[in-house]
């Protein structure tokens, strides 16, 4: 799921043209991105929108993977994001085959 936080008109017309295969969550109120603490109120490259950021997060809630930005041009590496998208999966896997013997 993404979550953006800019106006709702721009982000439906992008998704729209685009085709975006996932879930988006337009943060209006900027909520979201304040309780994750990439908001960037004002700086040189910004005004009132959230710095790019990437959160992986578990099934139980737990954030797995953080990366926060400073500049509105910075994202992680495609590469570290396929590695810790891969430690994700096998920590899931882990999970569920300890609940699975734990149910014996």
């Amino acid at each position: 799921m993404a979550v953006v936080a800019q106006r709702s008109e721009k982000v439906k017309r992008f998704i729209e043209d685009t085709g975006l295969p996932m879930d988006v969550l337009i943060d209006d109120s900027r909520e979201t991105v304040k309780a994750y603490g990439v908001w960037h109120r004002v700086g040189f490259d910004a005004w009132n929108i959230a710095r790019p950021s990437l959160f992986l997060i578990d099934r139980n809630g737990i954030v797995r993977y953080a990366f926060v930005a400073d500049f509105q041009t910075e994202f992680p590496e495609h590469e570290v994001i396929v590695e810790e998208l891969g430690k994700l999966a096998a920590t899931q896997t882990g999970d569920r085959s300890q609940q699975s013997g734990d149910e014996r």
